[in-house]
């Protein structure tokens, strides 16, 4: 095989370009296998891989720089830059992560895992490299999907503004962007990136300029002229009215026509676009078949193309998704909203139900919730699915424009908490922390999967800001009996005990059902709170607990400054009571990726290690 060989860009460099394209053959039979033995981001990968086989190519790694936007599309980088072992721990704790890690290879040049960030990261580096005078390229990838985020329009209009090289590649793989047509558009792109053309325009410029009392007029006019033609012959004028040359669009599956537009753009003095058209899942039937269900994928089998992983019960995704339909169904004022995720949110049935109802405003998470707002303050019931960390990038919004006005708006805070294997980007661990920095949000989170339907019902009908927080995964069942009803700030007692309270928030309550059990099983009393609204704190209750109890213990999946346990730490110290509040959270610190049951036991947040603690630093203290 090829691809063994293949351990720098230059082993790459070394081949007879008459093998490129086995070789890329060879790379998605690779990435087929091993996403289907670890489960990773597979369509994305199999639709860059000749691109990224250019840019190596085009490029003098690791000096140079790519930037890949989000980063889930950069299996094939890792490949080609002498990874090909590290894939045997994709995404494995303490393996190979699934996204560009500078602390993993020099060739990673900048982390990502959230969308929109690759071209102003891009620019920042090129700024660096201009004032330091150093002299290398730099080359932003980003998808169309992420283009809709607003941050990637900042930083084009930022760019525009640069007078040295910067390289952006749209890797075009869904959406329609200006479609060229005919022969005379690749002709003129061609020549429009060409040294010579550049150089006869430049030189004409310059020579009419001199011309006196005419040449300044002259010029022009002929680049008015020029940019009229253009509004009709080029595709891409966005970019053009900002200053950045566009090219494109190109077959991102050609490799000798990537290098060589990649070569020509590297002579440009100012930004310039390429357009790369790509087909996502390419190589593998079932991923371009179903692009979106092959984007991020667990194990599966490769001949059918199915999960191999059991299903175990209903996840807390389907358990909104029926939900919201439900309630839908009987109030027509009910509208949902999603951030391009209206798959991973569940709202893919709400879609098909009441399609005029479902609002996908594309990779703007910010523009998500201010249009909520809006159409809260007109009247309608908005409910805002998102997942918890692309949710911490409209905090501005949540803040000013839903909570300073009180308008209803409920946030279904999907994958809270610990999610696993997509690492530290991606871990819900802080939505608590700044939920309840804003006055005026509620912020619910459900035991089990009959809570959070009750939990969202209420919601809806609460007429305040409010926050439904709940995990990936399986919905915990347990507990079926226990459904008082809800009230807004109030938490809910399971069982009574009297020397040891524990303080369950959401997900973490069967594991707190199993520390209750472990205490019970030591001859320990035991009270088990079911936290339901972390905020409104439910005081009534921890005065009533600070006064019958010697130690309170909250356990969250949340990290520890500013969640639910330091809030109840300080309430019990500002009350002047003398319980002992053990905090059970995860610590200041991100979270690489794993799966969960390790990631929990490592933080000591598995029922074992909170129970050895408590043995530790309480019970045997009071002995």
């Amino acid at each position: 095989m090829m691809l063994e060989e293949i351990r720098s860009p230059e082993d790459l460099k070394a081949l007879d370009p008459a093998q490129f394209p086995a070789l890329a053959e060879e790379i998605r039979q690779f990435l087929i296998e091993k996403v289907s033995e670890h489960g990773g981001h597979l369509a994305s990968n199999l639709g860059v891989v000749e691109l990224t086989m250019a840019l190596h190519l085009a490029l003098n790694l690791p000096e140079d720089k790519i930037v890949w936007d989000v980063g889930h599309q950069s299996y094939t980088h890792k490949l080609l830059s002498g990874r090909r072992e590290d894939f045997e721990s994709l995404r494995e704790y303490g393996g190979m992560s699934g996204f560009p890690k500078r602390r993993e290879s020099e060739f990673d040049s900048f982390d990502t895992g959230h969308s929109s960030t690759s071209i102003s990261a891009g620019l920042g580096l090129v700024e660096a490299r201009d004032r330091l005078h150093e002299d290398y390229t730099v080359v932003s990838v980003i998808g169309d999907g992420a283009l809709s985020g607003g941050m990637a329009y900042e930083a084009l209009n930022n760019a525009s503004r640069l007078k040295s090289n910067f390289i952006i590649i749209l890797n075009d793989n869904h959406m329609s962007i200006s479609e060229s047509t005919g022969g005379f558009s690749k002709y003129l792109s061609k020549i429009r990136v060409g040294s010579g053309y550049n150089n006869l325009k430049r030189d004409v410029s310059r020579g009419l300029s001199k011309v006196p009392g005419v040449g300044e007029p002259l010029v022009e006019n002929i680049v008015r002229a020029k940019m009229a033609l253009k509004q009709f012959m080029v595709p891409g004028m966005f970019f053009e009215n900002l200053d950045i040359t566009y090219v494109g669009p190109m077959d991102g599956h050609n490799i000798p026509e990537m290098v060589r537009i990649l070569e020509e753009a590297k002579k440009f003095e100012r930004p310039i676009l390429i357009h790369v058209k790509t087909k996502k899942g390419k190589g593998y039937i079932p991923a371009e078949r179903y692009p979106v269900k092959f984007h991020g994928v667990g194990p599966f089998c490769i001949e059918t193309g199915k999960s191999v992983e059991e299903k175990k019960g209903i996840s807390y995704t389907e358990a909104f998704s029926h939900t919201i339909c439900r309630l839908a169904e009987k109030d027509d004022k009910i509208v949902a909203v999603t951030a391009a995720m209206p798959e991973g949110t569940g709202l893919k049935k709400f879609a098909a139900l009441y399609p005029d109802r479902l609002f996908d405003v594309g990779i703007a998470e910010e523009h998500a919730v201010t249009f909520a707002a809006g159409m809260a303050a007109g009247g309608l019931k908005p409910v805002v699915a998102v997942y918890s960390s692309f949710l911490q990038r409209a905090y501005d919004q949540m803040l000013h424009d839903v909570c300073l006005q009180k308008l209803p708006v409920v946030f279904a805070i999907d994958r809270a908490g610990l999610v696993g294997c997509d690492g530290e980007t991606h871990q819900g661990i802080f939505d608590l922390s700044y939920l309840r920095s804003m006055p005026g949000m509620a912020v619910f989170a459900p035991m089990n999967k009959y809570e959070l339907r009750n939990g969202l019902e209420f919601g809806i009908q609460a007429g305040v800001p409010f926050a439904v927080r709940y995990p990936r995964g399986t919905a915990y069942s347990g507990l079926k009996e226990y459904q008082d009803p809800i009230e807004l700030g109030k938490s809910e007692v399971i069982y009574r005990g009297g020397e040891i309270a524990l303080l369950s928030v959401g997900s973490m309550m069967e594991t707190a059902v199993q520390v209750h059990g472990k205490l019970k099983e030591s001859g320990i009393s035991a009270t088990l709170i079911n936290v339901r609204f972390v905020k409104p704190m439910d005081k009534e209750l921890l005065d009533d607990l600070a006064k019958t109890h010697g130690c309170l213990v909250t356990m969250e999946e949340n990290v520890i400054c500013g969640g639910y346990g330091e809030a109840v730490s300080s309430y019990i110290h500002e009350r002047g009571y003398g319980a002992k509040v053990l905090k059970a959270a995860v610590p200041d610190t991100f979270v690489e990726h794993g799966p969960v049951d390790i990631l929990k036991r490592d933080l000591g947040l598995d029922a074992d290690s909170i129970f050895q603690r408590i043995k530790n630093e309480y019970i045997r203290k009071e002995s």
